[in-house]
């Protein structure tokens, strides 16, 4: 422990840990003939002494071990007393010893357990993940020519992915494969497991990981984006706080100043404030300083209009930064300022109005991290899920719901008026580092292409406009995702399959309600996510 922390214990320095005249023992008489030859002369240490005190007291009855106990038979009831309270104020030195050192340095000793445990969670957990690196392609092309069997066909498309196969499908199949590997394996039983993970292994969701390369396009919108983009962080005016000549006193010359880690989790449609507790709670556990907020400004108000409700959240994110960073100017004042946003279904859909909003434009620039937890960022155009279509028409016609309008671009005669297609051409991601979109192929509410914000077999084959307008909203929110930052970007989608054997074949399972909410009533998922790369969350 002193190597692993930089420090030497300087109170055993001096410290006596031999036990004197009992170092080197000679049996003075024995219990069995030729001693000389069954216990010669040896020089123990006190770990060895106290081994052989354990094992002489700790043996059953009328069980003799000449070579263990012999040591012991040969001292004489005040000698060995006298060797009990030799070996017990050892013990005390190197106990007060100990407890000094781990006050002196018990940041140091945590941090230190923490990183051997978090490697070996790491190490452990990536059997449930599997990796891979794909290139996103630059754009979605359609052609305009004459030829009507080729009319506004797609040019470009990713070379990692066919589009003539089912993806939906094709991410299931390999999960299966996956769990059906597990359960061939030989899982170490001897270590202390978490058994809500280890107690069936075959039954923990499997975690498909596709960490995307970020490779720049260079056709012109891409540099006028790179152009707004500097521009806009130019011009990025912090706002004053109450009292004060400047808001965000970032004090990036002061040694004294924190830096501010808030994340803000905003629930989906009629939830509850408290729904993404179990993902909050894994982040504090990688991160125990960061603040959160679980938003409750559009609790029980999630029927409305998108553009109310990301206002509404960006007036409560303002209210508590500026409240974190009163409370920091007591300590030295705000260096810097990392914010990030987990969203669970349309909680996606309201952070990305908010960030729309004037009133968070000035922390544009502090963005960090956004995982979106399937959320449906191309609305619902393309949903296969005909049950679930037919629920959302109900609402429509019986409630005149206006988020479900918006959702299924029915808010608008004309597609290009629609919040969902100006929502995309705003710039609501390029600001982030770390870019996370959770999907889950068995989650009938939220279409699969849109959680992950990728092209989808029926968008491809479709040459009308409904197809033409979807595909510029798509290459709107990959060409933020792609653009030109000062930092690497991370963009990673991962697909998380649950293991719905164990609940039947029945209604939540059909209408696919049963994968939407297993994203909040379990947190193995962002285990597995989360510690194997906790850098994007700390």
């Amino acid at each position: 422990m002193s190597d692993a922390v930089g420090k030497a214990i300087e109170d055993l320095d001096g410290a006596d840990l031999n036990l004197g005249k009992y170092e080197s023992l000679q049996p003075s008489k024995s219990v069995q003939p030729d001693s000389g030859k069954v216990f010669p002369v040896t020089t123990k240490g006190v770990g060895h002494l106290a081994g052989i005190l354990h094992d002489f007291l700790e043996r059953p009855n009328d069980v003799v071990d000449g070579t263990s106990d012999g040591m012991l038979y040969a001292l004489s009831s005040e000698e060995l007393l006298e060797l009990f309270l030799t070996v017990s104020s050892q013990l005390s030195v190197l106990w007060n010893a100990f407890l000094k050192f781990h006050r002196m340095n018990k940041t140091k000793i945590l941090d230190y357990l923490r990183d051997i445990w978090a490697i070996d969670r790491k190490a452990e957990w990536s059997i449930w993940t599997n990796y891979s690196r794909i290139e996103i392609p630059h754009r979605y092309l359609r052609s305009m020519s004459d030829d009507s069997s080729h009319r506004q066909s797609l040019l470009r498309v990713s070379g990692s992915r066919k589009f003539h196969e089912d993806p939906v499908q094709n991410s299931s199949s390999r999960a299966e494969l996956h769990r059906k590997s597990i359960a061939q394996m030989k899982i170490n039983t001897r270590s202390v497991q978490d058994m809500h993970i280890y107690a069936d292994p075959s039954r923990v969701p499997v975690v498909l990981i596709e960490q995307h390369l970020m490779v720049v396009p260079q056709h012109a919108s891409s540099k006028d984006l790179a152009t707004n983009s500097l521009e806009q962080k130019d011009t990025i005016v912090l706002p004053k706080l109450q009292g004060e000549s400047s808001a965000l006193k970032i004090t990036g010359g002061k040694k004294g100043g924190r830096v501010l880690r808030a994340v803000i989790f905003v629930h989906g449609f009629q939830g509850h404030h408290l729904d993404l507790r179990l993902v909050r709670n894994q982040w504090l556990l990688l991160d125990p300083g960061a603040e959160c907020l679980m938003s409750e400004a559009n609790e029980d108000k999630t029927s409305g209009d998108f553009k109310e409700m990301g206002g509404r959240l960006a007036g409560e994110a303002v209210a508590f930064l500026k409240k974190k960073v009163d409370k920091l100017a007591r300590y030295g004042g705000c260096k810097e300022l990392k914010l990030s946003f987990v969203g669970h279904s349309i909680g996606n859909v309201i952070i990305r109005s908010a960030l729309a909003d004037p009133a968070l434009q000035p922390y544009l620039k502090n963005l960090y991290t956004y995982m979106s937890i399937s959320g449906p960022h191309l609305g619902y155009w393309y949903s296969s899920n005909s049950l679930f279509n037919s629920g959302l028409w109900l609402l429509k016609k019986l409630k005149g719901t206006q988020c479900i309008h918006q959702l299924t671009f029915s808010d608008d005669q004309d597609p290009q008026n629609t919040f969902f297609y100006k929502l995309c051409k705003l710039k609501t991601l390029e600001n982030f580092k770390n870019i996370i979109l959770l999907s889950s192929p068995q989650d009938g509410y939220v279409p699969y292409h849109s959680a992950r914000i990728e092209l989808c077999p029926a968008a491809s084959s479709d040459n009308s406009r409904k197809g033409q307008v979807f595909t510029e909203m798509l290459n709107n929110c990959l060409d933020q995702i792609r653009a030109p930052s000062s930092e690497t970007r991370i963009f990673m989608r991962c697909d998380v399959n649950f293991d719905q054997s164990a609940q039947g074949r029945n209604l939540n399972t059909m209408i696919g309600r049963a994968a939407h909410i297993e994203f909040l009533e379990t947190d193995i998922y962002a285990k597995f996510i989360m510690w194997s790369f906790p850098e994007l969350f700390r």
